[in-house]
């Protein structure tokens, strides 16, 4: 028997100790810690992570898991699907600021998903303008292309809808290897 993989959505009040009783929960039934996101939002303690287990005991963890909701803490367990990203294809980094208003994400990812592009992160947050102090929307994002998809021509949209938006927006080549 392998390893499976399990994707993890978590949820609760944030307090001390949350990430203790998972990580504890996680080891003590032998699974890997091997990637997360989390974050404080609004109250809240909020992420994603990965881990990996033997097969025999994932259900045992995934009830385990499911189990800290008693404690505060709601755990949501997927199976991982497929191996991840192409890495071969293209990726590219998006950096967006502007006044805040409703309807930015939705039309810049809406030209994104168009041309077949995948948002494989996306952060952002807002922030007081110094002089004005009206609010910002800053997001930062990393796309992945298809292979056969055109950085340039996505660029031009983005920039279009940009103008449109009345954004300033980025568009560039990862630079690390990744």
């Amino acid at each position: 028997m392998g390893n499976a993989s399990l994707v993890l959505t978590v949820i609760g009040a944030d307090r001390p100790g949350l990430v203790e009783a998972l990580s504890r929960t996680i080891a003590d039934h032998g699974a890997s810690w091997l990637e997360s996101r989390m974050a404080h939002l609004a109250g809240h303690f909020a992420g994603l992570l990965r881990v990996s287990v033997a097969e025999s005991r994932a259900s045992e963890l995934a009830d385990a898991l499911r189990a800290l909701e008693a404690r505060g803490l709601r755990v949501i367990v997927e199976s991982a699907l497929g191996a991840g990203p192409d890495h071969s294809a293209p990726r590219l980094r998006l950096e967006l600021v502007g006044l805040d208003r409703p309807g930015i994400v939705r039309e810049i990812s809406r030209a994104i998903a168009e041309r077949g592009v995948n948002v494989e992160e996306l952060e952002s947050h807002t922030s007081s303008a110094p002089m004005s102090g009206e609010t910002l929307f800053h997001a930062a994002a990393w796309l992945r292309l298809p292979r056969s998809g055109d950085p340039d021509e996505l660029r031009s949209a983005l920039e279009k809808l940009a103008d449109e938006l009345m954004v300033e927006l980025s568009l560039d080549h990862e630079t690390s290897l990744a």
